[in-house]
């Protein structure tokens, strides 16, 4: 199939899929016994921003599960104290993540979604704009926060898009 005569849920999901794979070669480099590091105070620490990276890709599974979401309900798993932890949360979410689009119609990646906190309403969104800015946006972002992290900490950084200084 050319990507000419792809669907978009194949589309995203071939795209999706290549960016966990880059992010949980990062995810792997993350040293446990510097979770609490933080290279500057309002930076978050190293352990809290590989947690949320493993947790955020979970936002296009809520926003199939109706026209709504009210985060305050949301249950996230306790915070992860270990690497491995937010590697088994992160092999978890992105199997569902990737399952959830392969069984996604385009029809419904073009309907809209509310997230809301309580009362206050944090924004309305087609699910094609969740998937694109929530999730694989959003990770892009705390992937390259991720890579400054370790290089600051001396972790051999691996290739992202290209080679790394780490791997050449």
């Amino acid at each position: 199939m050319s990507v000419a005569n792809s669907s978009l849920q194949a589309v995203l999901g071939q795209e999706l899929k290549f960016e966990l794979n880059l992010t949980r070669r990062l995810l792997e480099r993350v040293p446990t016994e510097q979770f609490g590091w933080r290279p500057h105070p309002k930076s978050m620490p190293i352990g809290k921003l590989a947690w949320h990276m493993a947790n955020l890709v979970a936002f296009l599974e809520l926003s199939q599960q109706g026209p709504e979401t009210d985060m305050s309900t949301v249950q996230w798993p306790t915070a992860a104290t270990t690497t491995d932890e937010v590697l088994s949360r992160f092999d978890v979410t992105a199997a569902s993540v990737q399952q959830a689009v392969a069984g996604i119609e385009d029809e419904a990646l073009h309907g809209q979604w509310t997230m809301r906190v309580g009362e206050r309403v944090v924004g309305t969104m087609p699910r094609t704009r969740v998937l694109r800015v929530l999730i694989l946006n959003h990770l892009i972002h705390h992937r390259g926060q991720l890579s400054v992290y370790l290089r600051l900490l001396d972790v051999p950084v691996p290739s992202i898009y290209g080679p790394s200084a780490d791997e050449q």
